[in-house]
């Protein structure tokens, strides 16, 4: 097993550098399949969600709702097969 920091990607040319957090999918503990939602974002022109990157169980959340998130920052931490 391998620890993976999964981090916000690129919100777009239109979307800016951050987004907030609106609701968190999963907790530490989780499963989660690649594809599976992690979080809700909101930023002042859309509402979306980041999709998880790969197949794992959630380690840490590393963010909280109502979080300013910046692009590539780390908002979570999976356990991956190696």
């Amino acid at each position: 097993m391998a620890d993976f920091t999964v981090t916000l990607p690129s919100l777009g040319d239109d979307a800016g550098d951050s987004a907030k957090v609106s609701f968190t999918y999963v907790d530490a503990g989780d499963e989660i399949a690649e594809g599976d939602d992690l979080l809700e974002m909101v930023t002042d022109k859309a509402t979306f969600n980041v999709p998880c990157p790969k197949n794992g169980t959630v380690k840490e959340v590393l963010v909280e709702e109502d979080d300013e998130v910046k692009v590539g920052q780390a908002i979570a931490i999976l356990e991956i097969e190696d």
